[in-house]
């Protein structure tokens, strides 16, 4: 996996959620805090999560093969898509199960300084891996909004553990919400309040993940900037006069398709279009150096038929 693959990101959200599960758990075991319990099943949903991640990246390396020519850079897409489906059943559907039976049935909440010391502790550590998280998207997201590059990233792993570790942080204020009203007004009611509120969350922010890995999984285009950049590329006013239409797809986070319809001079010789190909194509890869696979065909550049085909840069 690349460097922006956030490996870093996802090694550290792995850690500190391995040891906030086991923290939640043990304050589950000794207090009985449903918001506990769900949120023990919440870290451990998010550390199988960060193991989905590493797999599909090391997955998404594998050479080439006769059966698949172009990779398996979609491994990352899948996985993280499959991290969307998890959030959502394990995390979001279960927490608001148990929300909903801490409601309909509560009990009282024992050993209260349990809850509270795991809650303060894992606010620290999911503080820790989201501060990592930032940094690395900092690194990749320029002038874009968080909001901008969580829709734009080819890349789903940085956006993936950006969104779970925000729902983290906010789910471990809500538990803490409950564990306190629960305390301060001796109805645990409100400690199934707070786990229905958790699991709300994380449905919200699964669907939001699902959404975006989605659109990657059916294959999106490369950015405006890249697209201009290689149109531009494309055209050297000499042989290649201009581009008919052109097409581009993302084959994984690193690994973009560019196939286009150039416009050469009906009296060019064979050779000549041959070489500006060549040239074309060096120019593309040095523009946007992720554009590995470049398929272009010559043509005689007629106005009506361009005008009939569908709008191009896409």
């Amino acid at each position: 996996m690349s460097a922006s693959g956030g490996t870093k990101a996802i090694v550290a959200a792995l850690g500190a959620n391995l040891a906030i599960a086991a923290a939640k758990f043990v304050a589950f075991a000794f207090s009985g805090s449903s918001s506990m319990l769900a949120e023990g099943v919440h870290s451990l949903a998010d550390s199988g999560n960060q193991g989905l991640l590493l797999l599909g990246g090391k997955k998404s390396r594998r050479a080439a093969t006769a059966e698949h020519p172009f990779g398996y850079g979609r491994e990352r897409y899948i996985y993280g898509f499959l991290v969307s489906i998890v959030l959502f059943t394990i995390g979001g559907v279960f927490a608001l199960y148990e929300g909903w039976e801490k409601i309909r049935h509560p009990h009282p909440l024992d050993a209260w300084y349990w809850p509270v010391g795991v809650l303060v502790f894992a606010v620290v550590a999911e503080g820790f891996s989201f501060r990592t998280a930032v940094k690395e998207s900092n690194e990749l997201r320029g002038t874009q909004s968080w909001t901008q590059f969580i829709r734009r990233a080819k890349a789903p792993e940085l956006p993936v553990v950006l969104l779970e570790d925000f729902g983290a942080l906010i789910g471990l204020v809500l538990a803490l919400a409950g564990v306190l009203l629960t305390l301060a007004t001796g109805n645990s009611v409100w400690d199934g309040i707070g786990t229905m509120a958790i699991g709300t969350l994380l449905v919200l922010i699964a669907l939001v993940l699902a959404a975006e890995t989605k659109s990657l999984l059916l294959g999106e285009a490369a950015g405006p900037e890249q697209v201009a950049r290689i149109r531009e590329a494309l055209v050297d006013g000499d042989v290649v006069t201009r581009v008919i239409h052109m097409r581009t797809l993302h084959l994984g986070p690193e690994e973009l398709l560019v196939a286009a319809k150039i416009a050469v001079e009906h009296d060019d010789t064979a050779t000549e279009i041959a070489r500006a190909i060549d040239a074309a194509e060096a120019r593309i890869r040095e523009a946007v150096p992720i554009a590995r696979v470049i398929y272009l065909e010559p043509d005689i550049y007629d106005e009506q038929a361009a005008a009939a085909q569908p709008p191009s840069g896409t």
